[in-house]
């Protein structure tokens, strides 16, 4: 198998996780969210073939044991490194230093994601002539990254958190002469606001959990 799907999660802790959905929810209500994210993105992601998974968990006390014992059928790494540029940095250096050929890394902000859009980018890295793949998310950033070789400077000097990340990440792309490949733009659930367009008409087939735990609390 020479494809990784590189999974970055965090152990659902209240306080810890979706805080910018508190208030109105309360810091355990916004871990049950995430909770549900979390689940929902990790079953989604067995659905691709051909591809080996390789969860990359934000240290914190106790993850480790949490993922081995919720998720045992996944190989987890602890993230490393400062800052999200690092650690996805290191994360792909793992999954080169293994072997893969083909590595593609997402979030759980994105627990309604197509599993078509995962396939759709390692088709792009292996037979449709592209060096990195991004999925635009509506916010400016990016839901997804995908490279087919590792490349150092594409996750430096990337202003993290703000509406330039997916500007300044294809900037960096073509600065380092890659052949970079877009796929269609998607959304994250970060805020009220999307729980409730995701509600409205979001993709909720592959995100049941996400979808029965907001209905049943009447968000």
């Amino acid at each position: 198998m020479d494809k990784a799907l590189l999974i970055f999660a965090k152990q659902p802790l209240p306080g810890k996780v979706k805080t910018r959905l508190s208030p109105p929810f309360t810091f355990q209500a916004a871990a049950d969210i995430y909770g549900c994210m979390l689940s929902d993105t990790l079953v989604k992601v067995a659905e691709v073939s051909g591809v080996e998974r390789l969860l990359f968990f934000e240290p914190s006390c106790g993850a480790a044991d949490f993922f081995r014992e919720n998720f045992p059928g996944i190989r987890a790494f602890p993230q490393q490194g400062v800052g999200l540029g690092e650690r996805l940095e290191k994360a792909f250096a793992t999954a080169f230093s293994l072997g893969f050929e083909s590595v593609v890394a997402i979030g759980t902000d994105s627990p309604d994601l197509p599993p078509s859009y995962l396939e759709e980018s390692f088709r792009l890295l292996e037979a449709g002539g592209a060096d990195a793949v991004f999925g635009p998310a509506a916010d400016g950033g990016y839901y997804l990254v995908a490279l087919k070789s590792y490349h150092l400077g594409i996750f430096r000097n990337i202003p993290w958190s703000t509406n330039q990340v997916l500007e300044k990440s294809l900037t960096a792309a073509t600065l380092l002469g890659l052949q970079v490949a877009c796929l269609p733009v998607w959304h994250d659930m970060d805020t009220v606001e999307d729980l409730k367009r995701f509600l409205a008409g979001g993709s909720s087939e592959y995100a049941p959990r996400t979808l029965r735990y907001l209905r049943e609390n009447k968000i």
